[in-house]
């Protein structure tokens, strides 16, 4: 599970595997595991399909059944969380976010050389399709002159794309937490193997 992980996201490192329930051995004999933890770092951007890259996920698979081998497995129910960092998400978008004075909202600054900077407060919520949107957005500081305001328009107009799961979840909340944010994803009958993890 944690080579098919690694091969379908592309993570430098292969992800932990933590299984619960007793005895291991048995459920493993009768191809079945009651729960698994899943937890993998540092999910790079690729390309537009998949333009932010996760800090971490984990994921928490129920009823498992497995086919023995990392061609695929079924899960009866799945519950995942994916952080990402203000540095990751700002390296992709090109504007530094960091968290808000207000709950659910984030601060973002737009900087040009010979130009300066505007710092903007946006509300960040759930979009369809597992994207995250930027909405309600207002100047904080500086003035939003035109280049500036492009800038901004390019990073937050449009809803970004979480691609980073497995296919068959589906983002149900956002959290801003200190230094990120918190995607919250939650899935019904979820076949995991590698081709899934590639796009949600």
């Amino acid at each position: 599970m944690a080579k098919a992980f690694q091969d379908g996201m592309g993570t430098a490192e292969r992800p932990s595997v933590h299984v619960g329930g007793f005895p291991v051995l048995t459920q493993l004999a009768e191809g079945s595991l009651s729960h698994v933890d899943l937890t993998a770092h540092d999910m790079p951007a690729d390309g537009s399909a998949r333009p932010l890259p996760v800090t971490k996920l984990t994921v928490g698979l129920d009823g498992l059944k497995t086919s023995g081998s990392a061609d695929g497995a079924h899960a009866r129910s799945v519950e995942a969380t994916a952080f990402l960092s203000y540095e990751d998400v700002s390296a992709a978008l090109g504007v530094s976010l960091s968290r808000g004075d207000e709950p659910g909202r984030i601060n973002v600054m737009a900087s040009l050389p010979l130009v300066g900077d505007v710092t903007v407060s946006a509300a960040v919520s759930v979009a369809k399709g597992n994207r995250i949107a930027f909405a309600d957005v207002r100047t904080v500081q500086g003035e939003l002159i035109a280049p500036l305001k492009a800038l901004l328009d390019k990073a937050l107009e449009e809803p970004v794309p979480l691609e980073s799961v497995p296919e068959g979840l589906h983002l149900r909340s956002v959290t801003i937490a200190e230094n990120g944010i918190e995607a919250h994803f939650t899935g019904r009958s979820v076949t995991f193997r590698p081709s899934s993890l590639s796009t949600a």
